[in-house]
């Protein structure tokens, strides 16, 4: 068995929905690993990590839509430490993931015709955010 293991930085965009699957299959490509499973973790409290359609960029603004109706800015939320759409982020972190995996054949990730990774950003202003990924193969 293999291992390898990097922390891609993302440069975000704000709330909502980021497709960052080319930057995983890129990294996979040139990683040396042949069959396998890639994890990707993301160590944030207030953004997170999903596989969803990407044929269609309406399915992104409805998922982002549910969202701000299950967890509002303005909620009457206890902690706002750091703004307004801090507690709400957290919210939809819970509801949501911080890691997925996928396995890997033949070099390429295995993921179904009209599946993409997002990056689910939970907080209104464009931040920085890692992804640390981890593949584990032959």
């Amino acid at each position: 068995m293999k291992q390898a293991m990097t922390r891609l930085s993302i440069a975000g965009r704000g709330r909502g929905l980021q497709e960052i699957t080319t930057a995983l299959a890129e990294w996979v490509a040139g990683a040396g690993i042949r069959d396998g499973l890639l994890t990707a973790f993301i160590p944030h409290t207030s953004a997170t990590l999903i596989i969803n359609e990407n044929a269609d960029s309406d399915v992104a603004r409805d998922l982002e839509d549910f969202f701000v109706g299950i967890a509002p800015e303005g909620g009457g939320y206890r902690h706002e430490n750091e703004g307004p759409d801090d507690m709400p982020a957290h919210i939809r972190a819970a509801l949501t993931q911080t890691d997925v995996q996928i396995p890997v054949l033949a070099g390429r990730m295995a993921l179904g015709t009209w599946q993409g990774v997002f990056l689910f950003e939970h907080r209104t202003e464009p931040r920085k955010r890692d992804v640390v990924l981890h593949l584990l193969g032959e």
